[in-house]
């Protein structure tokens, strides 16, 4: 069954304190169209840049996952996107005024909260997920952190944590469904170690932070001069250590709610790789750097197969059109018709093919001791694939002709030879309006993409 995407139906604000900048920070969560992703958008910037949630971003993972495009930054992004995520959102404009969002209490609860009170509504678009047909992994060898993302029926995600110490030994954490986010882990606060704290303190780090925003594991003897910075930054009379281990200024929501933060931040993280996960991500001893550098490869991987994703097909099996019907709807002819058959047909996309044979006029003079197809014939019959997509949208294609209006991206992989099949694949990019089509194609021959081409082209009525 296929699932739309999601937006939400108003926008709404909310306004706290950024961690590291101690600034008073507000932002606007705003309804995004179709395909939009998620993106944050600079409001106390000239001309408002905007930064999408995008794993090429990554530009540090210091106390955070920081994005940076064309000099523009967005600090500590993840516990805003796993918000996103653990909601079923698929696109989102995040407008803010400073380069971090509020930290609030330190997880994504009131980010959730917020954007369940502005509303969820499905969009008229289906969501597009990422299958995990194989284990894909990323092990960082200095940490000994690693990622495995393994076949799932639905997005699932076990986080392990390990720090090495006596206070915060070994935590496992897991979220066997997306929806239960809200409930097990949106709450889980962000944590560090008083031996951070202390570094961060000496360095002016921790402008923003106060006891309510962070669970402090004592990892060290607590000294009078520690005790009396901490006092000071936290603006407290007192402070002093539970026997759990951590600092007075608030209590564990769960006893692994450190583990549970990791998983959040792994669902934050890997928001950038831009397209939804159907699989299970096990992580051990995730962080930042782990996360987003998965998020880069997983990207990378995911747009290497969608690019070489040959359509399957029985071409033994009666076609959709043969090449009579396709002359009942393109202008051209013999021999310039360079589509047989047409093998799948819907509003929004078109698949076809054509067999390459030593007859072709064309290979009597090109290269005849060494025949290879023209790579603008290839270009041309991946348009008329894409013109019988067009054409099929009125009730009388024979009176139309087709323009080309524009050719970009071109790319040509590998020969085609006398003797292929090609298969077609033509998309569109946006819906066809005052009949121009905007359509990305490929064309695939020997089981490998040959071609690509972003293509636009406009119907005309013969006069």
């Amino acid at each position: 069954m296929s699932k739309k995407q999601k937006t939400i139906k108003s926008e709404i604000s909310l306004s706290g304190v950024g961690l590291h900048t101690g600034n008073t920070v507000s932002m606007t969560f705003k309804p995004a169209p179709v395909n939009h992703g998620f993106a944050f958008v600079r409001v106390d910037l000239e001309g408002n840049p905007t930064i999408e949630a995008n794993a090429d971003y990554v530009v540090n993972t210091q106390r955070g996952t920081n994005l940076e495009k064309k000099g523009v930054q967005i600090q500590t992004s993840e516990h805003v996107l796993a918000a996103a995520v653990g909601l079923d959102i698929d696109n989102l404009i995040i407008e803010i005024d400073a380069s971090e969002p509020p930290i609030m209490d330190g997880s994504s609860k009131f980010f959730v909260e917020a954007l369940e009170k502005a509303g969820i509504e499905e969009q008229d678009a289906e969501i597009e997920e990422y299958i995990v047909k194989e284990i894909i992994s990323y092990k960082d060898e200095v940490s000994g952190s690693e990622i495995i993302l393994m076949p799932s029926d639905e997005y699932q995600v076990t986080t392990m944590v390990d720090f090495g110490t006596k206070i915060l030994g070994t935590q496992n954490a897991t979220l066997d469904k997306m929806s239960d986010f809200k409930n097990e882990i949106a709450d889980a606060r962000t944590f560090s170690f008083l031996h951070e704290i202390e570094m961060l303190l000496e360095n002016d780090l921790i402008k923003g932070g106060d006891l309510n925003n962070a669970i402090v594991y004592v990892d060290k003897e607590l000294s009078d001069a520690t005790m009396q910075k901490l006092k000071k930054a936290f603006k407290k009379d007192d402070i002093s250590v539970k026997p759990n281990g951590i600092l007075d200024n608030l209590n564990l929501h769960w006893a692994n709610e450190a583990a549970r933060h990791k998983l959040l931040d792994v669902i934050g993280d890997l928001a950038l790789v831009g397209t939804r996960i159907r699989g299970k991500v096990i992580a051990n001893k995730p962080g930042h750097l782990v996360n987003t550098m998965f998020a880069k490869k997983l990207a990378k991987l995911i747009k290497i197969e969608k690019r070489n994703n040959v359509p399957q097909y029985d071409l033994n099996q009666t076609p959709l059109m043969d090449i009579h019907q396709i002359m009942d709807i393109l202008p051209h002819r013999p021999p310039f018709l360079l589509v047989d058959r047409i093998l799948e047909l819907s509003d929004k996309h078109v698949i076809g093919m054509k067999n390459v044979t030593m007859n072709e006029s064309f290979f009597v003079g090109h290269f005849p001791g060494a025949p290879v197809m023209p790579g603008v014939l290839q270009v041309e019959a991946m348009a008329q694939c894409g013109g019988i997509l067009v054409l099929s949208t009125v009730p009388d294609p024979e009176n139309y002709l087709t323009y080309f209006m524009k050719m970009d991206k071109v790319k040509f992989k590998q020969k085609v030879l006398p003797g292929d099949t090609l298969i077609f694949k033509a998309e569109l990019i946006t819906p066809i309006r005052r009949g121009i089509c905007h359509m990305q194609a490929y064309a695939y021959a020997n089981g490998k993409l040959v071609a690509e081409a972003e293509l636009m082209a406009q119907i005309s009525k013969i006069k």
